[in-house]
């Protein structure tokens, strides 16, 4: 009967909540089990498979598929299946073939081990029933997956989080602006998928030079550890995918959009989620489509989540954000044209939610808000709102519920969140401090032949090979380009003025000097960073590693980690142009621009790169520029023309595509500059106009629901303060022989012992372990340590092994009481909720295992209710194994009895745990689906796979909990003993 057979059924030893499982398929080396009930499909080596065989004996109750139910009387063996005979329901004899056995059959593992001798230890029996009793409520935590993380609390990013990981299959794009954290809430939003079960497999495309930031975020903040797949990688697996390598996979984008053939192996797999940083870069026109929009579209078809991060969402254009929104939806944004028109209507929707507030009042702030509704509960909520008689509270309420239903059915929030500095608060100032230096003579020589010949700067865009107007603002550049004048006879940086000035501010210690702090260096390419890291250290003697795009991605992060290091860093990092995407340099305070980029949107991710949230220092911004120049002219603009170094506007692609070429015909000419100014000013100041007016107003509402936002923080904080943490993991650890230290200061050093239990995660034997703390905030100030919570994944790994193994699930204990004569028997019984279903349902937010414990003395009463389990574990006594087996041994029959009857009194329990259940999911679900149909009938970014989806989900959580059945989890021997029993 240990051979395996297709037909057979078997139960899995490790994962038991799979349910009942069938064999669907033995070869050689492996088998393949189904188990049905949860729909997963498992494969397992032949040798070690860790399955029991499922074989019922005289006596026994069995359920058949189709839902009747009989009793063993014997059982026979047919081409190496079972069949079993007995009588059904109505007395009649049938067979049951093994076969046709319900899939979410219940097996007592509990009982079993108890007959038969099997005891473990009394700490392990508590242990078990304290994890199913804090599993229970961490798992309906509104704060799952969101409360484990390194991150401050910061309400537009949980709110976001919040939001898109209740969604079925969230599609969205990300589009908060340069440091307020996009990948923080995409972080989040994997985390609680993965945690809930809704996503078992991501796939996460960034830029080269992002990789391993990514990789280290994910590791650091979520305790997430992805592969990281490349070339080199690739090729190490031979002749198969690649992409099977990982649950979470991370890969470049510059590589996988330049390599057809790995492209078609992401597409071969399935995939939960995709992830896709930076996603402006992918390139699409109604006309064209770029190799990595086309790779993503592929992928975005096949794959249920999207999330796509970009800052600047529409600063590329309106066609360029209407590209990124048909990855998420191809059916609702379909036509450009459409898009653009629907645009107009933002600016109605913006109004009418600004005249909400001055309701009651004019009877024209009336008609804005009918302008835009006409359902019936919005109609009504007006008609409260515009009622002067009305208490303040019930017109407040309304008020509320309508910007609500405003933004839900006519907003842009479906499918797009972005944040602006404005919005968010709290951002530090940015202070611009412009230096005017001379130039020297080799780069006035140029110039003056700019200005007094035309024709020049043809014959110098030849000579240099250099664009226009790169060749006019970065002059070291030009210089460089001349080498074979034979008045250039000297390095560039050994003659230019700015980097005498940044060698003697490095050297300060006066205010405004750096020489007590980080000073973070751009310059526009790679050889002026290199040029001016010589300088440094030739000069004055300063090591100053340089960030640019000829390094490795090791190489890269070395420099970056030099840089951040604060003990022993270094004082100055120079970057190319590079080194103002996707970096976090948030600890340091000054940058200097060493030269200033062309592009708006360049500038300000320089600035970007300091000014996160989460800065806490003013930003000083240090442009030194020569007098009189093309690069001062080019200051000028920027300043004068779009105030660009004073926040972040969004508007930086649309100005630049008017004015870009225009900027360059001027660079040389005063008056002509002032025009280009003046008419820079108008176009920026109307654009930010109605920007403010319309989506983006729409957007800055949407984005964050503060009082949704406070709620989750507020249960984070709940499981922040939980006391319970701490006792339980250091019971936890003890039994599963992990040494802990205390370190002061709230720290702790987790160190595995001889005697630990293998595969935990972050401990390894013969290894130093790590240190941690419970405090995020200590978390938060120290990168080198671990933040324990109850979403670690040690914490979740020895919670999983104990529910889902047999450890603890027997004991024998002594009782010494003054009042109970010796010799007497009680049983205490935890019997838990069994529920097989997909993990996609995420069936535990309102029904996880649940514990239903019942204390029996011999003669079958119920003490449940008059001795408590924490009242009744102190008092008790562990025993000796040997003698726990005789006195069991001694009991049989009455112990039987008492299981039997305990069962009865926890049958009771069921029906009310299974109609909570249902309640809490019915309220849930029924209210987000009437949510989301009203805002199909008005919004369509509602997509109608979601209603089918939630519809489908309640259906089949409502069948599922309905069939919800009682198991014997754990089962405790309490022997009472005299003063003189040892």
């Amino acid at each position: 009967m240990s051979d395996f057979s297709p037909g057979q059924r078997w139960i899995s030893d490790g994962e038991a909540e799979l349910g009942l499982g069938t064999i669907l398929n033995v070869d050689a080396r492996s088998v393949t089990v189904l188990f049905g009930a949860s729909q997963e499909t498992r494969t397992y080596g032949l040798r070690h498979a860790p399955l029991t065989r499922v074989a019922f004996g005289s006596g026994d109750r069995l359920q058949a598929a189709d839902g009747w139910q009989m009793t063993v009387d014997d059982s026979k063996e047919v081409d190496g299946l079972i069949v079993y005979i007995g009588e059904d329901d109505s007395g009649e004899l049938t067979e049951l073939p093994e076969a046709r056995l319900a899939d979410t059959m219940q097996f007592d593992q509990a009982r079993d081990r108890l007959l038969t001798g099997q005891v473990d230890r009394n700490d392990w029996f508590d242990l078990r029933f304290r994890t199913l009793h804090h599993h229970h409520r961490i798992e309906q935590n509104p704060a799952l997956g969101l409360a484990g993380a390194r991150i401050d609390l910061i309400p537009h990013q949980l709110y976001i989080a919040d939001e898109v990981a209740r969604r079925h299959a969230p599609r969205v794009l990300l589009a908060d602006e340069v440091g307020l954290g996009k990948t923080i809430e995409a972080g989040l939003i994997l985390h609680r998928l993965l945690l809930s079960g809704r996503a078992e497999r991501a796939l996460i495309l960034v830029p080269a030079s992002l990789t391993h930031q990514w990789l280290v975020e994910l590791l650091r903040r979520f305790s997430l550890e992805v592969t990281l797949l490349d070339e080199a990688q690739s090729q190490a697996h031979g002749q198969a995918n690649p992409f099977e390598a990982g649950q979470l996979v991370l890969a470049s984008q510059d590589w996988l959009f330049a390599n057809t053939h790995r492209q078609a192996q992401a597409e071969a797999c399935d995939w939960d989620l995709l992830i896709v940083d930076e996603a402006h870069h992918l390139d699409w026109s109604e006309d064209e489509v770029g190799p990595g929009y086309a790779c993503v579209e592929r992928l975005a078809a096949k794959i249920a989540g999207v999330l796509l991060l970009t800052a600047t969402p529409e600063q590329m254009g309106l066609t360029s954000h209407f590209a990124r929104l048909r990855l998420l939806d191809p059916d609702r944004y379909h036509d450009l044209a459409q898009f653009r028109d629907e645009e107009q209507h933002y600016v109605e929707v913006a109004e009418a939610i600004d005249a909400l507030e001055r309701l009651p009042g004019e009877a024209a702030d009336r008609e804005r808000v009918t302008a835009v509704i006409d359902e019936p509960d919005s109609l009504a909520l007006l008609d409260t709102l515009a009622d002067a008689e009305r208490a303040e509270a019930q017109r407040q309420s309304a008020r509320d519920q309508l910007r609500d239903q405003l933004l839900d059915r006519h907003g842009t929030g479906r499918v797009m969140f972005r944040n602006s500095r404005r919005h968010v608060g709290g951002f530090p100032e940015r202070h611009l401090e412009v230096v005017s230096l001379e130039a020297p003579s080799p780069y006035r020589r140029v110039l003056r032949r700019l200005g007094r010949d035309e024709d020049y700067l043809d014959e110098l865009l030849i000579e240099t090979g250099l664009d226009h107007p790169e060749v006019l603002i970065y002059l070291d550049t030009m210089y460089r380009a001349l080498a074979d004048d034979p008045l250039n006879t000297e390095p560039w940086w050994q003659f230019d003025p700015r980097v005498t000035w940044l060698l003697e501010r490095l050297a300060d210690t006066a205010e405004g000097g750096f020489a007590d702090d980080k000073v973070l260096v751009i310059a526009h390419d790679r050889e002026t960073a290199q040029g001016l890291a010589e300088a440094l250290r030739v000069l004055g003697g300063f090591h100053a590693p340089v960030f640019h795009e000829g390094l490795t991605l090791v190489e890269r992060d070395r420099a970056a980690a030099a840089f951040a290091d604060e003990e022993e860093g270094c004082q100055v990092l120079v970057c190319s142009e590079i080194g103002s995407e996707g970096r976090n340099f948030q600890f340091c305070r000054h940058l200097v621009m060493f030269d200033l980029p062309l592009h708006p949107d360049q500038l300000e991710q320089r600035i970007g790169r300091l000014d996160r949230i989460g800065q806490r220092h003013a930003i000083h911004v240090h442009v030194p520029v020569f007098t009189g120049s093309p690069g001062e002219k080019l200051l000028r603009w920027y300043r004068e023309g779009m105030d660009a170094f004073s926040a972040p506007h969004g508007l930086g692609s649309e100005i630049f595509a008017a004015f870009g070429d225009a900027l360059a015909d001027v660079l040389l000419d005063d008056e002509s500059l002032d025009e280009v100014i003046e008419e820079t000013r108008a176009l920026f100041e109307a654009r930010l106009a109605e920007r403010n007016a319309g989506r983006n107003r729409l957007l800055e509402l949407n984005a964050c629901r503060h009082e949704r936002a406070e709620a989750v923080i507020e249960a984070i904080r709940t499981l922040d303060a939980d006391k319970a943490l701490a006792r339980y993991l250091d019971q936890a650890l003890d039994i599963f022989g992990v040494d802990s230290h205390e370190l002061g200061g709230g720290l702790l050093h987790l160190q595995p012992s001889p005697q630990m239990l293998d595969g935990l995660p972050g401990l390894v034997k013969g290894e130093e372990g790590f240190s941690a703390t419970l405090s995020r905030g200590r978390a938060l100030a120290r990168d080198d340590i671990q933040r324990l919570s109850w979403e670690h994944p040690l914490l979740r790994e020895m919670m999983e092994r104990i529910l889902n193994g047999t450890m603890g699930n027997t004991a024998l204990a002594l009782l010494k009481h003054p009042a109970i004569p010796a010799g007497r028997l009680m049983v205490e019984l935890v019997f838990r909720t069994h529920c097989p279903a997909p993990k996609r349902l995420h069936l535990n937010r309102f029904l996880p295992p649940t514990a239903v414990r019942v204390l029996l003395d011999e003669s079958g009463a119920n003490l449940t209710d008059k001795v408590s389990f924490t009242g009744l574990a102190k008092n008790l006594q562990k025993v000796k194994k040997a003698v726990a087996r005789d006195l069991i041994k001694s009991r049989l029959a009455q112990l039987r009895e008492l299981i039997d009857r305990g069962e009865g009194e926890a049958e009771r329990e069921l029906p009310s745990i299974i109609e909570a259940a249902q309640g809490r999911m019915r309220a849930e679900l029924d209210a987000e689906h009437t949510r989301l149909e009203a805002l199909a009938r008005r919004n369509p970014a509602v997509r109608e796979d979601e209603l089918t989806a939630l519809r489908d989900e309640r259906q089949a959580l409502d069948a599922a909990i309905e069939t919800a059945r009682l198991r014997l989890d754990a089962v405790r021997v309490i022997v009472t003993v005299g003063d003189e029993t040892r």
